[in-house]
């Protein structure tokens, strides 16, 4: 029940939820309130007092409007509503006496600062600061903490909004930062100096509001004015988290995230984060032919000859769908392949997802409804690994009230969960009310029984959401790439394989392979006709990601060298077998896939899916296992990555380290 207020704000009469703040109403209003420590996504602080506004008929001193509710204001004399004032001499004296004691410490680091350019405190310093300073004291100087190879720390820089601490604290789950000591002591540090162990660490990042917790990797190497930003879909993981890519000329140098409250709200994992020096390493930039066992660089007509001669001539050929491929990709490769009278797979990792039952490969419940959730069950799956950001909004929903279980291997989730068991006994034996939302995993899926999983899953209760591994497999479903029998039917027997970007799977020897992609990696190694392709951040494509929502990805750059983008090598080679593929552009393309599966053209909507429930089958009797071993290195990108290698043996070394018996 909503609790409706009327309150003037600057001669402006609004009615808004008495529960909202008073920083909040004057959002609403269109009244910009400057603030530090406030954020809308974690607890009030309450600590940096730059948000003060006069509250008329109220105390004779400024109030902090972020820890002020609306309901808490006192009507007037006769009864009128409550007057805010947020621009009178008051206030205004009051944010730069606000001001003027944050700036007595902090350095003039501007000029070599990485914040410089989007500083909170240097655009509200030049807002609502003085342009003097009454101090010559000597400032004080902190010591800088170690917190990893991600966040460099300038500690002198700190104003002790506390965010980082909130944010590890409440949304990542880590105890890791805290504040200690008093007035001039007091300073924000590690616990015992250690270095921070989470996920989504480089969230803190964004959240500083002054330059003392920076990028490590991207520190001293562009200032923001100089940059190209593109808004686009983060591929590391199934969630599709809102990303923008800032370039500098060809190259990627940062990678940020973007608002968007149906999906990762303003969060994203550390590999989506950092993952962009793996964009620069290890590129295919050129066709390459195998010949005597050994590539040899070739020309696209020669490669693409090649690639043409080999399908024409083979008996049976397979297409393979990859972890990273686009939809528009994936269609075309189809239709290629089907033109051939061959078989195209995308469940490469051979989980048993019901081709055509969108119910069963997607489920039917929006990661918004996490938020909201009373129970969650996890059957086969650790979010922590699998999608950190989806595993925060899990974390909200408990701390909220929600009882969350598990089934399956024991993991540290950052929250407190029931351990139904680890196989699928504990399954079959789950009792939980009826509105619970159920997240199954690809764990429980890629075994031999996977479909009797998904069927026990469903029958749980009426709310289920697939959580995915592959940033493609849900859009590579949607197109239809898949096989009566799964990945083995499609390759058995197959002369040639066409593989397009799959890079999770040993091919075994025999048939002759056409790889496409962007790295070098082990589909390149087992290739006898690599054509190089672009990666996720150079070309446009739809993503459709694991709560099936269609999302648009944009070209933030160009691919290295000869490289071509991936729709156009398919349409170049169809023309080189002549069969030609019925498009000439990326246009024409989409055009013929939305007339085949109308719903992907509502971009960033989630889609209402029919909900059929699987027939029941018989069950294993193993234990669930997860289908990722290191969160770093789960694709070409991360695995070319120097950064991804190095926080991978970090975490190995954390978890082989002994701990001396208490």
């Amino acid at each position: 029940m909503s609790d409706l207020r009327k309150i003037i704000i600057d001669d402006q009469e609004v009615e808004v939820d008495g529960a909202m703040t008073l920083i909040q109403a004057c959002e609403q209003a269109g009244i910009e309130i400057p603030r530090f420590c406030y954020h809308e996504r974690l607890s009030i602080a309450g600590n940096c007092r730059m948000c003060l506004v006069e509250v008329v008929g109220g105390p004779p001193k400024p109030a902090a409007s972020c820890a002020m509710q609306v309901r808490d204001l006192r009507p007037g004399p006769e009864g009128q509503p409550p007057v805010v004032k947020t621009n009178s001499p008051m206030v205004k004296k009051a944010r730069e006496g606000v001001m003027e004691f944050l700036l007595i410490n902090h350095p003039l680091d501007c000029p070599i600062c990485d914040q410089g350019g989007e500083c909170d405190l240097q655009d509200q310093a030049m807002a609502y600061g003085v342009d003097f300073s009454r101090y010559r004291e000597p400032k004080r100087a902190s010591e800088d903490l170690d917190l990893g190879p991600l966040v460099e720390t300038h500690m002198t820089r700190c104003i002790s909004c506390t965010r980082c601490v909130r944010f590890t604290t409440e949304v990542a789950g880590i105890n890791q930062m805290g504040q200690t000591g008093r007035g001039e002591d007091a300073e924000i540090t590690s616990y015992l100096g250690e270095t921070l162990d989470s996920n989504l660490q480089g969230n803190i990042i964004d959240l500083c509001p002054v330059g003392a917790l920076v990028s490590k990797p991207y520190a001293f190497t562009a200032r923001p004015w100089e940059l190209t930003k593109t808004e686009t879909i983060d591929v590391m993981d199934a969630l599709g988290s809102n990303i923008r890519v800032d370039t500098k000329g060809r190259e990627v140098m940062r990678i940020l995230p973007r608002n968007h409250d149906g999906v990762n709200e303003e969060w994203i994992s550390d590999k989506t984060r950092f993952v962009w020096d793996g964009l620069r390493r290890q590129r295919l930039d050129r066709p390459y032919i195998r010949e005597n066992g050994k590539l040899r660089p070739a020309t696209w007509p020669e490669a693409l000859g090649k690639a043409a001669a080999a399908l024409k001539d083979a008996g049976k050929v397979a297409g393979l769908v990859g972890d990273l491929v686009s939809v528009e990709a994936a269609f075309a490769l189809r239709q290629m392949i089907e033109g051939l009278g061959g078989q195209v797979e995308c469940r490469t990792d051979g989980a048993k997802l019901p081709a055509g039952n969108r119910s069963g490969y997607v489920g039917n419940v929006a990661i918004e409804e996490l938020d909201t959730a009373k129970e969650v069950v996890l059957i086969g799956t650790n979010p922590a690994v699998e999608a950190p950001v989806l595993n925060a909004r899990i974390r909200k929903a408990w701390i909220n009230g929600a009882n969350v279980t598990l089934v399956g291997p024991a993991v540290d989730l950052t929250y407190e969960y029931s351990h139904a068991g680890t196989g699928r006994d504990a399954l079959s034996k789950l009792k939980v009310s009826g509105d619970a939302i159920v997240i199954v995993g690809q764990g429980a899926l890629n075994e031999a029984d996977g479909e009797a999983v998904l069927a026990e899953a469903q029958a749980i209760s009426g709310r289920m959401l697939v959580l995915h591994t592959a940033a493609g497999r849900v859009g590579a479903m949607d197109a239809g790439c898949t096989t009566q029998g799964g990945l083995a039917a499609a390759v058995d027997g197959a002369e040639v394989i066409y593989n397009l970007g799959a890079d999770e799977l040993d091919i075994h020897e025999g048939p002759f392979v056409i790889y496409q992609g962007s790295h070098g990696d082990r589909g390149a190694h087992r290739a006898d006709v690599i054509l190089p392709g672009a990666a996720y951040t150079e070309e446009q494509g739809l993503f459709v990601n694991t709560e099936g929502r269609p999302q648009l990805a944009l070209r933030a750059g160009f691919p290295p060298g000869e490289a071509k983008e991936n729709w156009a090598i398919l349409r170049a080679l169809s023309g080189e077998m002549g069969n030609v593929l019925p498009f000439d552009s990326l246009v024409q393309l989409r055009q013929a896939l939305v007339a085949e599966v109308p719903y992907l053209k509502k971009v960033d909507k989630v889609i209402d899916t029919d909900w059929t429930p699987l027939p029941k089958g018989k069950l294993g009797d193993a234990d669930f296992r997860l289908p990722i071993r290191d969160f770093y290195l789960t694709n070409p990108i991360a695995r070319a990555s120097e950064l991804m290698a190095e926080l991978s043996a970090n975490a190995k070394a954390r978890r082989d380290t002994p701990v001396a018996a208490e």
